[in-house]
């Protein structure tokens, strides 16, 4: 039974958050992630004064009983810092559950449908030279996909100098300006269709910054370059439109990144919308959640793409790697890289060679935490930790959302 829950903030900038879940059994504990990069310490007062307290005395082994008393705890739910407590005590109970059959997760899942989970790379420039000479170093090294930005999220949107035409008094001297994203980015891809053929499988993410109607005007200008998907082109806010987006484009759709509630992806999924979906395992209540969303996805045709990638810690990157590796309509899975000294912290980690990600074959997660070296990471005070996700603005001042 749990007898311990308790929090570690770790990674140079604090932004990491760690559960460790302890048992009576000696030595038998859980590990999940509970990382929000932009509200870490709302997760850890969650899993502290709400969570923690519940889970004390309960058997290690109730895993769905458990996710369903700790939903509606805090009566309101399907909120990102809630989910993200619950995801982390969702993957530690799970951790340890493989621990005690002395399997993989993945085993528990149901066993292995792939040998190993293909990825998908991140290149970016500040210009098509840059981007194309970022492209080739992942081709060089066998990478099949690769997601493609010109500059930042939202890059190739961005103006400067006189065609930025700013007000009096700006409130951002380089703002996101759609209709120049709505021609350099088909360019884009343009060139690195006339570089690299057909061979290579292109994505990239709009991080939800257009407007629907220049969304779908989008979708239509990149069907002649054949992407393996769009990430994103929609705000959650304007879900309703990807009706309009898949009667208007043949480009595949990518979506759930920013997804907290059933009621974003559902729809999307059971009327077959999209063709991805991208939720974040730690957004949504662990492995339990992403598990179900998986097989609801698979009856219509949709593949997981979980968005994994970034801000994440090891664990959660773990998790991803598991229900990857079990789910039978995996799509592709977002890359991550770490530091040589957080691998040296998160010993197990998974591993991304040439395209794919090889998964720890221990039990549980696979992945076990140096407690020692995981707090030598952080080099900031976490009591003094802000970091809010930045605001890009169009011209006249107006917010843009991711």
């Amino acid at each position: 039974m749990v007898t311990k829950v308790r929090c570690l903030r770790t990674r140079h900038d604090g932004s990491w958050t760690i559960l460790k879940i302890e048992t009576d059994q000696p030595g038998l504990y859980g590990l999940g992630s509970a990382s929000d990069r932009y509200n870490p310490a709302a997760v850890v007062a969650v899993i502290e004064q709400l969570y923690g307290p519940m889970l004390i005395g309960r058997e290690v082994a109730d895993i769905a009983d458990i996710w369903q008393t700790l939903y509606p705890a805090g009566y309101w739910r399907n909120g990102s810092v809630s989910n993200t407590a619950l995801a982390a005590i969702d993957v530690a109970l799970w951790d340890i559950k493989g621990k005690e059959a002395g399997l993989p997760i993945h085993q528990l899942l149901g066993g292995k449908a792939r040998s190993a989970v293909p990825c998908y790379a991140h290149a970016s420039g500040a210009t098509v030279p840059e981007l194309i000479e970022d492209v080739e170093r992942y081709v060089d090294t066998g990478w099949p996909v690769i997601r493609c930005q010109l500059g930042p999220y939202g890059g190739g949107g961005f103006v400067s100098g006189p065609a930025a035409h700013l007000p009096r008094d700006p409130w951002q001297s380089r703002p996101f300006d759609e209709e120049a994203y709505l021609a350099s980015t088909p360019a884009m891809f343009a060139a690195l269709r006339e570089r690299f053929g057909p061979e290579i499988k292109f994505t990239h993410d709009v991080h939800s910054h257009l407007s629907p109607q220049n969304a779908v005007l989008l979708a239509r200008s990149l069907e002649p370059y054949g992407l393996f998907f769009v990430e994103d082109i929609l705000p959650p806010e304007h879900v309703d439109w990807y009706r309009n987006l898949r009667q208007s484009s043949t480009t595949p759709q990518a979506v759930g990144e920013l997804f907290t509630h059933p009621l974003e992806w559902r729809p999307l999924i059971t009327e077959r919308l999209i063709d991805f979906i991208r939720t974040r395992i730690s957004k949504i209540g662990g492995i339990t959640a992403a598990t179900k969303i998986a097989h609801l996805a698979e009856a219509f045709g949709v593949r997981t793409a979980w968005q994994e990638g970034g801000d994440n810690d090891p664990l959660n990157f773990a998790a991803a790697a598991q229900v990857d590796l079990a789910c039978w309509n995996f799509g592709i899975q977002e890359e991550n890289n770490f530091r040589p000294e957080e691998l040296e912290a998160f010993p197990g980690a998974p591993v991304v060679e040439n395209g794919y990600l090889y998964p720890s074959t221990a039990p549980g997660l696979g992945v076990d935490l140096d407690e020692g070296k995981a707090a030598a990471l952080l080099g900031t005070d976490p009591a003094g930790y802000h970091q809010p996700y930045g605001t890009d603005r169009k011209a006249d001042g107006t917010a843009v959302r991711p």
